[in-house]
């Protein structure tokens, strides 16, 4: 894990918004992010980007909701989609 995890550090993707014209974009934060949640650092992952976890608990729930085929796994996909962008639009307003 620790290889792995040394590997994403050493290869993260710089933000062409950034390099551009020097503004975060709406997922600047998103690679650190996951790196330290592999790294267990879960208060700290959540506050460098907060929308993280929540969707990976619903790419988890989308990909169960295929196979299972939940009788409103559609409507709970769309309020989580909508949760999602909340999230991301509020990370992006409080750190602008």
């Amino acid at each position: 894990m620790e290889i792995l995890i040394n590997q994403l550090e050493s290869s993260t993707l710089k933000c062409p918004g950034k390099e551009l014209i020097g503004l975060n974009c709406l997922g600047c934060g998103l690679q650190r992010s996951f790196i330290l949640l592999l790294k267990g650092n879960l208060i700290d992952s959540f506050l460098m980007y907060p929308a993280l976890i929540p969707i990976i608990i619903m790419f988890v729930y989308l990909i169960v909701h295929l196979f299972l085929n939940f009788k409103k796994g559609a409507k709970t996909l769309q309020y989580f989609y909508l949760l999602n962008t909340i999230l991301i639009i509020a990370n992006y307003i409080i750190k602008f």
